[in-house]
C-alpha cells in the first residue's frame, strides 16, 4: 500500500507497454508521470482512446502518449501504446501512478489493534490487519495482507482468503466464506438472514435461515449491499462478479462469472444469473428464474419470466429490446391513435346504422 509521502516513479513509454501487455510505438519528450482524460491531459500524462470519435482526433488531446486498440490504422504525431483493451490499459496505468491509500490506523506495519474484539481460536496470515473497534468473532480465518476496516463485523467461524479488505461498518455473518482478493465497500451486509415467512392464521412465522454466504475470488462488492444467506445451502457470488452500490441479491440466489449488478438491483430467492450478464440500475428479478450467459437487461426492467443466453431486454414487464424500442415510439402518438379509432368507431357505427 502506499505511504502518503511516497511519490510514484515516472515511466517510460516502453514500461507503459510492458504493463499492459502492448506494444510501443514512437518516443514521447519526456517521461510519463500520470495518466489522465482525453481532454484534460497534459504533456507528461497518457490517456486513451477506444472510440471513433476519439481516435479520429488524437491530435486534439494535449496528453504526451496515447493508448489505443491494436488495430487502429489511422495516422497520429503521437506517441501510442497499441493494447487490446485500451480503456482496462488505461485503468491499470491509473492504478499504477494512484496505488491504494494505506490507512492511517495501520501505522508503520499490519498487525491486530489491541482496540479490536478478538474471538477465541482465531487465526490469521501473514501481514493481516484489523483496525480498531472491529468485531471478529470465535474460529474466524484472515488469510495473508487481509485488511479489516473499523467498525466492521465477522461472524463466527467466517473464513476468507488472501488480500480480502473488508470496509467499514460491514457485517459478514456466521460461516460465511470470503475468496482471494474480494474487496466489500463500506456498508454492506453479507449474511443477513433472508426474507422468508410461512403464513400462520392473520400473521407470519419467521423461516430460520440455516445456509451461508459463499463470494468467491476477484469480486468486488459496493457500498451498502445486501446478500442474504441461504435458507439452506448457499447464496453464491461467482469469480469476477462487481455489484454497484445499494444492491440486494435474496437467498439461495447465484451470481455467474464477470457478472454486473449495477445500483439498486434487486434479485428475489433462488434465482440464477448466468456469466458475463449485465443488469442495469434498478433491474427487479423475480425469484425462482433463470437468467441466462451474456444476458442485458436495461435499466428498470423488471423481470417476471426465465431469460435465454444472449438475450437484450428493456421494459417493465421485460421484453426484447427491439420491441420495447418500438412500443417506445408509439407510446406518445396513442392519444391520436385513440382519436382515430374514436372517429372509425363512430364511422363503423352510422355505416350500420344506416343498413
Amino acid at each position: 500500500m502506499k505511504r502518503d509521502n511516497e511519490t510514484p516513479k515516472a515511466l517510460t513509454l516502453q514500461e507503459v507497454a510492458d504493463l499492459v501487455d502492448g506494444g510501443a510505438e514512437g518516443d514521447p519528450a519526456g517521461p510519463i508521470r500520470g495518466a489522465a482524460p482525453f481532454e484534460s491531459a497534459r504533456p507528461d500524462q497518457i490517456t486513451f482512446a477506444a472510440q471513433p470519435k476519439f481516435l479520429k482526433a488524437l491530435a486534439a488531446t494535449g496528453a504526451g502518449a496515447v493508448l489505443v486498440p491494436d488495430g487502429f490504422q489511422g495516422p497520429s504525431d503521437k506517441p501510442l501504446v497499441r493494447t487490446k483493451y485500451p480503456q482496462a490499459a488505461f485503468a491499470k496505468v491509473l492504478a499504477r501512478f494512484h496505488p491504494p491509500h494505506r490507512p492511517g490506523w495501520m501505522g508503520s506495519a499490519a498487525g491486530i489493534s489491541p482496540s479490536a474484539h478478538i474471538g477465541g481460536n482465531f487465526s490469521a496470515g501473514d501481514n493481516a490487519a484489523v483496525a480498531p473497534f472491529a468485531v471478529i468473532g470465535d474460529d474466524a480465518t484472515l488469510g495473508k495482507n487481509a485488511v479489516i476496516h473499523p467498525h466492521a463485523v465477522i461472524g463466527d467461524g467466517v473464513v476468507m482468503g488472501d488480500d480480502v479488505v473488508v470496509g467499514p461498518n460491514v457485517f459478514i455473518g456466521d460461516g460465511c466464506r470470503i475468496g482471494d482478493r474480494v474487496t466489500i465497500q463500506a456498508g454492506s451486509v453479507i449474511g443477513s438472514d433472508g426474507f422468508g415467512w410461512a403464513p400462520e392464521g392473520s400473521g407470519w412465522r419467521k423461516i430460520p435461515h440455516t445456509g451461508i454466504v459463499r463470494i468467491e475470488d476477484d469480486v468486488e462488492i459496493g457500498a451498502g449491499n445486501a446478500i442474504d444467506r441461504g435458507t439452506f445451502g448457499e447464496t453464491l457470488i461467482r469469480r469476477g462478479v462487481r455489484t454497484d452500490n445499494l444492491v440486494h441479491v435474496a437467498h439461495n440466489v447465484t451470481v455467474g462469472e464477470d457478472t454486473l449488478l449495477v445500483a439498486q438491483v434487486g434479485i428475489a430467492g433462488s434465482t440464477t444469473i448466468g456469466r458475463h450478464s449485465i443488469l442495469a440500475g434498478q433491474v427487479g428479478v423475480s425469484g425462482h428464474l433463470t437468467i441466462g450467459d451474456n444476458v442485458t437487461i436495461g435499466p428498470q426492467a423488471g423481470i417476471g419470466k426465465s431469460i435465454d443466453d444472449g438475450e437484450v431486454i428493456s421494459g417493465a414487464p421485460g421484453i426484447p429490446h427491439r420491441v420495447w424500442l418500438r412500443v417506445q415510439r408509439i407510446i406518445p402518438m396513442l392519444p391520436e391513435i385513440k382519436k382515430t379509432v374514436d372517429a372509425l368507431e363512430k364511422r363503423l357505427k352510422r355505416m350500420d346504422d344506416n343498413g
